[in-house]
């Protein structure tokens, strides 16, 4: 099996914030998969089961619902249901306020660079060794202020080009793995027009 997580806050207030997008690409991979309803809510965590194509088979999506600072409890209880291995089967994708918006960047692993997030995840599963995805959103003002705050009218079509992308990205991790990821998606400027 493999764990997708998006993670971001619960509640109407925040769906379309910056912070948000790693929610808003693992919602998209629902549609897209046909899988209807929110799943179930279990351990604090919003969980949805989906069947894919193989090589694939089973994809375990999880949204933390305990706020961003606190997203590894739910995470690690998701993880203990699976028979997935950490290193090898999660993916977690957040957002990235030291990239622009319009790019994405994926790694094995890494520390959390400043995401209080990945940071709780880290502590809570005792590793930085797993993939992550993460999804520019560009840096204006105050850090706390910017994540928080939704897109601007004149970034919305990039950003949400951007989410699509990310969860292109995804759908390469899962048939294909992190270094075919990696070498498709990490130099690509959806920002830059074509040549």
């Amino acid at each position: 099996m493999k764990v997708i997580c998006g993670l971001g806050n619960p509640g109407d207030r925040y769906r379309l914030t910056r912070h948000n997008v790693g929610f808003r690409v693992v919602d998209l991979l629902a549609d897209r998969w046909g899988l209807t309803g929110k799943g179930r809510i279990r351990d604090g965590g919003a969980l949805l089961e989906a069947r894919r194509p193989e090589p694939v088979s089973q994809v375990l999506l999880v949204k933390p619902m305990r706020f961003m600072n606190a997203s590894g409890g739910p995470l690690r209880a998701a993880l203990r249901q699976t028979s997935a291995e950490v290193e090898d089967d999660l993916l977690v994708v957040a957002d990235d306020i030291d990239l622009p918006l319009g790019r994405i960047r994926l790694r094995r692993a890494g520390s959390a660079g400043g995401h209080n997030g990945l940071r709780d995840i880290i502590a809570a599963l005792g590793t930085n060794e797993f993939a992550r995805l993460r999804v520019g959103i560009g840096r204006s003002g105050e850090a706390v202020d910017h994540v928080l705050a939704t897109f601007r009218a004149a970034e919305r079509d990039l950003a949400t080009e951007a989410i699509a992308t990310a969860a292109d990205a995804v759908e390469r991790w899962l048939v294909a793995g992190i270094e075919e990821a990696m070498n498709e998606y990490n130099g690509l400027d959806l920002a830059e027009p074509p040549p």
